[in-house]
């Protein structure tokens, strides 16, 4: 055995109960460097305790501090701590959490009330006085914006949804039935040759679509009508119909309408989240483009950082730019010089829209690589290879050689007029 070493083995002093001549501080068992001390630092700086107290009213016990509750969740958020239960847990467990908490220990359904009442109608105002912040300190110039979308699935179930055509086609047949009963019961009265009443059938009858208070306006017609009838095997069968109605028919109307309400200009929503709209998931793991619930988030960014962020019921990004930008520009009040985005956003629409803003559009259309390459350039159907004649105002295309040598008769153009009707060779 060499000099100076031992085989015996040796270990640390460890011992559980020693205590502390001076107890340590939380903040010194935190790095310098750390990401909860730039939370800390970031939200004090904000100043957002004038924000909040707009939101609270005085009288009670006393009650945690807002700024505390809101250091909690924000750098709960960016550590993947969501759940409010996991937010008082980690406050009564975590070193980083226990710091910006002060050492208090709020519980789960004081944070979860604090988020859902107060800081859910202020988490915007928050975010754009960070980011305002952010180009007050020179790391934003809020200049070229970059923007994309990102698909996120509802927490509804999966089978869940309601079509918009399906509620039109079904309510179109409901119409139908009601038609057909109007005339049943028309032909029964003018057997009878009853009077009518205040209103005639035929104005309900002939109508294209009914809706709910049409139906129970009709419903009371009938009664009133079935009433004087004096055949009693016609009155029965109106009476059963009418029944049919008013439990089935009248349910079914309003049900449909406030489907097509929730819809709006959707195709679909989820029963169980109606925010949410049917649309096609990146992660697909059947390999079927099989349809879920879910929101079309739209987040822009500038030098690494988030400076705008929107929720659309969309599925394509194409109709979410314009009003992406529109709220952008009323939550900071500037526009953006420069707008950068990937082909899904390239349509004329935008770039009329971005034109009339003055801002520069770096954003490609989706045939844009198509174009560019050798086939298409060569291909002499494709009327973006023609040559516009403004005098002549004629789209000219000139036809390959061989074609020509094969079709001596024919000249050796084709033409279409601008209003697309004329074609000659």
């Amino acid at each position: 055995m060499s000099k100076g070493k031992s085989d015996k083995i040796t270990y640390k002093p460890y011992e559980q109960d020693q205590p502390y001549l001076i107890p340590p501080s939380a903040v010194e068992l935190i790095p310098a460097d750390h990401l909860v001390r730039l939370v800390n630092e970031v939200i004090d700086e904000m100043g957002i305790e004038k924000l909040l107290r707009k939101y609270q009213t005085g009288g009670g016990a006393s009650r945690y501090h807002p700024v505390m509750m809101t250091k909690l969740f924000v750098y709960g958020y960016m550590t993947k701590t969501c759940s409010s239960r996991m937010v008082a847990k980690a406050a009564r467990e975590n070193v980083m959490f226990m710091w910006l908490a002060g050492g208090q220990k709020p519980d789960f359904r004081t944070l979860n009330d604090f988020r859902g009442k107060l800081l859910k109608g202020v988490m915007e105002e928050i975010f754009v006085t960070a980011v305002k912040m952010l180009s007050s300190k020179g790391y934003i110039k809020l200049e070229n914006y970059f923007v994309d979308g990102t698909k996120i699935e509802s927490a509804s179930g999966r089978y869940t949804f309601v079509w918009k055509k399906a509620v039109e086609k079904n309510e179109k047949k409901l119409d139908e039935k009601l038609r057909a009963y109007i005339k049943m019961a028309e032909k029964v009265w003018d057997d009878e040759n009853s009077e009518y009443g205040n209103r005639d059938l035929e104005e309900l009858g002939g109508k294209e679509k009914f809706t709910s208070a049409d139906v129970k306006e009709l419903a009371g017609i009938l009664r009133e009508r079935i009433e004087g009838l004096e055949a009693e095997e016609g009155k029965k069968k109106l009476k059963r119909e009418l029944k049919t109605i008013e439990t089935d028919y009248i349910p079914r109307k309003k049900k449909y309408e406030k489907a097509k309400r929730i819809c709006g200009k959707r195709n679909s929503y989820s029963k169980t989240d109606p925010d949410a709209t049917f649309m096609r998931m990146k992660e697909d793991k059947m390999r079927n483009g099989q349809l879920k619930p879910g929101y079309n988030v739209q987040i822009g960014t500038e030098n690494g950082f988030v400076v705008g962020y929107d929720i659309f019921p969309n599925p394509t990004d194409t109709k979410t730019l314009k009003p992406h930008l529109r709220r952008q520009g009323k939550r900071l009040g500037i526009k953006p010089k420069v707008v950068i985005a990937d082909a899904g956003y390239g349509s004329e629409e935008n770039y009329l829209y971005l034109k009339n803003r003055k801002a520069v559009a770096v954003i490609k259309y989706n045939t844009y690589y198509k174009e560019n390459s050798k086939k298409w350039k060569e291909d002499i159907f494709k009327t973006e290879n023609w040559e516009y004649n403004k005098k002549e105002e004629l789209y000219l295309s000139e036809w390959k050689k061989t074609y020509v040598e094969e079709n001596r008769k024919k000249k050796n153009r084709v033409w279409v007029s601008n209003n697309n009707r004329d074609i000659r060779m």
